[in-house]
């Protein structure tokens, strides 16, 4: 508060007034100053204009676009002619031999329609492309000259790159690479194939009313066995996944829990009076939490080796300190009325503890606890990542092949749902045990007895 002296007269008063203003408009003008000053050396320090210039607007585009589509892969073998047909590339997306869809035709020639006059050949030795507008493309791949490829007269277009080994094409209606060893076609369509039914699943390309009629004619339990073991998008092995994911979130929150409750005494004024343990109790809380759990994984990874048991530990570790100090301040912040209250009836120690003190820090640390249960299955999947264990594990290894990014957001959709559900999950819990809706309920339905 500014404060001035009735000494100073009508003129002192107004000086003092103009100087006072003054000061603060050049502090409202300075802070916006610095501000921009500050973002300037941001800007430059972190080489914002050299990060933009390494950005990919059609990287960005094809990573999106493969989140929500799938590419079913048309690849020739140049050294020995031979053509197979497989999802996503993989051997176990492929079409059984002979089998391929309805937009490729195997043979001699076996010719790719990719539609709106695109069509792709490969022959027994060239290899040809016919794009609208365009022209003919002809490229000849040879172990001794590499890949030979013949344009249309005129400047190569952006959307070709051609040199010695490699040719690649890349049109709206799919992409073209010869290189000397294979020759591949890939075409996008939306939604993630094979997501119930493998192409050797005999349930398959099957509508919903015809799965629906084989279910109850007894086949229930073969149609949720085939989607439960499907081999392309592992829902068994995920389903587990996720269980560990949770089971690491659960069992580190608990077990931090149970660890930090008796030292959070020992760290507090009111009930350890030795000025030595509770500096020492404190000090090691500030260790175990100043240490980010990641590291901590690590650590415990080289200690116990990779696994689910390894992640709950580093949980359990990092949170101890975390709930210790948040443990501790609750207990000092107890009234002393209610445990006198309870030794008055003649209660021995761990009984005032148990009727005087925990009843009163309770809420606070069933809130903590839900609260860090919920936050803890997030951190979970980045520690399950690294100790070989959970959702997170197999979420690395989706992105690691950088090809499967289906399976990428398959995976984040889980997680977010897991996530949105130990929300639900915690928030219920505390308006049962913290709020108190069931008492208050049964007290109503008592009542309404009465």
């Amino acid at each position: 508060m500014t404060t001035f002296s009735t000494d100073l007269g009508i003129e002192g008063l107004k000086s003092e007034t103009d100087r006072l203003f003054a000061r603060k408009r050049i502090i409202n003008f300075a802070l916006p100053v610095l501000v921009l000053l500050y973002l300037g050396y941001v800007f430059f320090a972190f080489e914002i204009p050299a990060l933009w210039q390494k950005a990919s607007i059609e990287n960005a585009r094809t990573l999106v676009s493969d989140s929500y589509s799938y590419k079913t892969h048309v690849t020739r073998d140049n050294r020995d002619a031979s053509v197979s047909v497989a999802i996503e590339g993989e051997r176990k997306g492929a079409y059984p031999d002979g089998m391929s869809p309805e937009w490729v035709s195997l043979g001699e020639t076996t010719v790719i329609d990719l539609e709106d006059g695109h069509v792709v050949r490969f022959g027994p030795e060239t290899i040809e492309y016919d794009i609208p507008g365009y022209g003919l493309i002809r490229a000849t791949p040879s172990r001794s000259k590499g890949v030979q490829a013949e344009l249309p007269a005129g400047p190569v277009p952006e959307w070709i790159n051609v040199s010695k080994n490699r040719l690649a094409i890349k049109t709206e209606a799919g992409r073209l690479t010869v290189t000397r060893n294979r020759s591949e076609v890939f075409r996008y369509f939306t939604g993630w194939e094979l997501f119930f039914f493998t192409l050797d699943s005999p349930y398959h390309g099957m509508s919903l009313p015809d799965l629906a009629g084989r279910a109850v004619s007894g086949e229930a339990g073969a149609i949720f066995n085939d989607f439960w073991t499907n081999k392309m998008w592992r829902h068994q092995d995920v389903a587990w996944a996720i269980v560990e994911t949770l089971l690491m979130a659960f069992l580190g929150t608990l077990g931090a829990g149970l660890v930090a409750l008796p030292l959070a005494f020992l760290a507090t004024r009111n009930f350890m009076p030795i000025r030595a343990i509770r500096f020492a109790t404190r000090r090691v809380f500030d260790f175990v939490r100043g240490v980010d759990s990641l590291i901590w994984t690590v650590v415990l990874s080289r200690a116990f080796g990779p696994g689910p048991l390894t992640g709950a530990l580093a949980i359990l570790v990092t949170d101890t300190g975390t709930f210790g100090k948040i443990f501790s301040e609750a207990l000092e912040n107890v009234d002393q009325k209610q445990i006198e209250g309870v030794q008055s009836t003649g209660a021995r120690a761990i009984q005032r503890y148990r009727f005087g003190v925990i009843p009163q820090v309770t809420p606070v640390l069933l809130s903590q606890l839900l609260y860090f249960l919920e936050s803890n299955t997030r951190s979970a999947t980045i520690i399950g990542a690294i100790t070989g264990g959970g959702i997170g594990l197999l979420l690395t290894q989706a992105i690691i092949t950088q090809k499967d990014w289906e399976e990428v957001a398959y995976y984040i959709v889980l997680i977010i749902l897991m996530v949105m559900l130990m929300d639900w999950f915690s928030g219920w819990l505390r308006r049962r045990l913290i709020k108190g809706e069931v008492s208050e309920k049964k007290a109503k339905r008592k009542s309404a007895k009465a």
